[in-house]
């Protein structure tokens, strides 16, 4: 299992980076194609992948959740996603941040109580949620990347809606159901 994990990711991680994306869409949708391969789909893949990395990075689930909605949306900020959409620098920091982000509230989520967990999966997806429904509604483009056009912005905003959504939302109710079992396995044994 861990090993087919390893492959995955190495290979989403490889799609996400190395893709053309921009050849293929607008430059936004490509940027939230790479954004939401890494935190909703690199991520849990690469914590399956190396279990250690829940014990290494130590974080409880809220704070994992936290860390990612900070970062997510500080790097949705205009300013700030104009830095990373015409800097290298500013993109590698973001892509970097991105993936660390979706390792904090994905190791921290899974290592804690079902719960628990679930609670910080289901508070990503509604952020996530949020976001990707701010850029869809917002009447005008928000960043310099969009140009004049707001369907690229929108159809970004779509695609974040399509990933973050229901990957956050799902693997909060697998937690839920870890959850319900591990209490109908306790009431079976008392």
């Amino acid at each position: 299992m861990r090993g087919l994990a390893a492959l995955a990711a190495i290979a989403t991680l490889a799609a996400a980076w190395l893709l053309p994306w921009d050849r293929w869409t607008a430059p936004f949708p490509a940027h939230m194609i790479r954004h939401m391969t890494l935190v909703a789909i690199a991520a849990p893949l690469i914590v399956l992948a190396l279990p250690r990395l829940t014990e290494w990075l130590a974080i409880p689930a809220l704070a994992g959740m936290l860390v990612e909605f900070a970062i997510v949306w500080s790097f949705h900020l205009p300013g700030l996603h104009n830095l990373s959409a015409f800097g290298t620098a500013w993109f590698v920091l973001e892509q970097a941040a991105f993936l660390l982000a979706g390792l904090a509230v994905w190791a921290g989520a899974l290592a804690a109580r079902p719960l628990a967990g679930a609670g910080a999966m289901l508070l990503t997806s509604m952020h996530m949620t949020l976001l990707g429904a701010l850029i869809v509604l917002s009447p005008r483009p928000m960043y310099l990347i969009c140009g004049q056009d707001l369907g690229s912005q929108q159809l970004g905003g779509l695609i974040m809606l399509g990933i973050g959504t229901p990957v956050y939302l799902v693997a909060g109710l697998w937690l839920v159901g870890r959850a319900l079992h591990h209490l109908d396995t306790q009431e079976a044994q008392a």
